[in-house]
């Protein structure tokens, strides 16, 4: 009964990685890919062009940028639940670009909500996943001593 289990947790610990790696996909092809108007993954409105003057294409950049550096930082400390706040950061983007869209009133495409929910849970997920077989090596190793 416990291999089955065990083989469970360990399809889910594999399914959360994979989700985890197509969701850090995505925000780098919806990040890097907002400078191109044909290649992008968005809609960006021409009201978005003249005062605005790109705002919404840098602060993609800059996002994309940023997950880079958390995704090595937590690569090279080996420990990806800092993954956890990044997570609700995303989400909280959703209201961030509905707000962003009434101050300049202009339309903002209707995927990013979806766009930046589906990255946020992802990396929530995954984050708590780490620090579950963090947790979980920790009180192995302590039962073998």
């Amino acid at each position: 009964m416990n291999t089955i289990n065990f083989k469970g947790i360990d399809g889910l610990k594999w399914l959360l990685l994979l989700n985890f790696l197509i969701s850090v996909i995505l925000l780098f092809a919806g990040c890097f890919l907002s400078v191109s108007d044909g290649y992008s993954l968005f809609e960006f409105n021409e009201d978005l062009y003249g005062a605005l003057d790109n705002n919404l294409r840098m602060i993609m950049i800059y996002l994309g940028m940023t997950e880079l550096i958390i995704l090595i930082y937590c690569a090279i400390r080996k420990n990806f639940r800092p993954m956890i706040p990044v997570g609700f950061f995303l989400i909280l983007m959703v209201g961030s670009m509905e707000f962003y869209g009434e101050i300049n009133t202009v339309e903002i495409d209707p995927n990013f909500p979806i766009f930046f929910f589906y990255v946020g849970v992802s990396h929530i997920l995954f984050g708590i996943m780490d620090g579950i077989i963090k947790n979980n090596k920790l009180m192995s190793d302590k039962l073998t001593y």
